[in-house]
């Protein structure tokens, strides 16, 4: 199918932020080339398993929690701050 063909050509292309933080909470944001953020439901929070299908590849814990709206293709992701840890 066309959607699996793109993840599969274009995941290197995804760009994975330095984390960074606040007092609660670890940050990244993870920018999806245009060939894969095409599938990207419109305005809706994504699930772990909807964003993994995308090809984005990241540690347990990570939360879909923000849509900037002028960036779709921009995903804001948190997870509490000492995650790794427990």
């Amino acid at each position: 199918e066309r959607r699996e063909y793109y993840i599969r050509e274009y995941a290197d292309f995804i760009y994975y932020s330095p984390r960074y933080y606040d007092d609660i909470s670890e940050y990244r944001h993870v920018t999806l080339p245009k060939e894969i953020s095409q599938f990207l439901p419109q305005n809706t929070l994504l699930s772990e398993d909807e964003w993994r299908s995308l090809g984005v590849i990241q540690s347990q814990g990570w939360e879909h929690y923000l849509i900037h709206s002028p960036e779709p293709h921009i995903l804001l992701f948190k997870r509490e701050r000492d995650y790794q840890l427990k």
